[in-house]
């Protein structure tokens, strides 16, 4: 029992640090230590309450580039996707589908981290946000992945980095508040775990607000590298995950 609560700290602090630097990856970070030895039944939850803990915290250090008018279509489309995704999960091969949106994070992602301008795309207007938040929605009733799409969505329309955080942080904590309340409900987070959480939350909030003094003090376009760089460990982490067992 001992070196599970280590693991939980050790996951915990090193994921919270990450999520207040880049406002996103709790969970990809997080479940980097507890794959090994946290069971899946009880590291989901964990991953997103920290994850939720960190996004309120974020929410109350971290407000510039806030605009409710910009976020609005994001979060209406995520919370119509939720149910979708978790409608069309039981209809689909999850290794098969991590092994695709690793692909696409592996490959897309280091194309624009390497690139010297990306291209940045206007058209759509809200309707294509709310795409983006739909999509993000989708995938995150399949598999947890709300921020990968409106992340992408949001550098391809060359935000600066506070109002491209501002997005991604209170989409992230709408769709997570949103999936926390259903866990709650369902049954998924029992107070069997609350020892658990006693562990996660005081872990995480020092290396989350230290994270989130080093992003005040970084320019935009390291934040990019941040993001880019995050998100292509992020599928190289689901390949590496999924592939063999695709594979096998």
């Amino acid at each position: 029992m001992g070196e599970l609560y280590l693991v939980l700290a050790a996951g915990a602090m090193a994921a919270g640090f990450v999520q207040g630097l880049s406002g996103f990856g709790f969970g990809m970070v997080a479940m980097s230590f507890w794959a090994w030895t946290v069971e899946p039944r009880l590291a989901a939850p964990m991953a997103v309450f920290g994850a939720l803990s960190g996004q309120l915290l974020a929410a109350f250090t971290v407000r510039r580039g806030f605009a409710l008018a910009r976020l609005l279509p994001f979060v209406a489309g995520g919370l119509l996707g939720i149910p979708l995704g978790l409608k069309v999960l039981p209809y689909l091969d999850p290794v098969v589908f991590k092994v695709c949106i690793g692909g696409l994070l592996a490959v897309w992602c280091p194309l624009m981290l390497c690139a010297g301008r990306l291209p940045r795309i206007s058209v759509g207007g809200r309707t294509a946000d709310g795409v983006a938040g739909l999509m993000g929605g989708v995938m995150g009733g399949l598999g947890g992945f709300t921020g990968v799409i409106p992340t992408l969505w949001c550098t391809l329309r060359g935000y600066d980095r506070d109002t491209q955080r501002a997005v991604i942080q209170n989409f992230n904590l709408s769709m997570l508040t949103v999936t926390m309340i259903g866990y709650v409900v369902t049954g998924v987070v029992t107070s069997a775990m609350l020892p658990q959480f006693a562990v996660v939350l005081p872990a995480m909030l020092v290396p989350a607000w230290l994270g989130t003094r080093v992003y005040t003090g970084i320019s935009d376009a390291a934040f990019r590298r941040v993001v880019l760089g995050l998100l292509t460990l992020s599928g190289i982490a689901l390949l590496a995950a999924s592939l063999p067992r695709l594979l096998a």
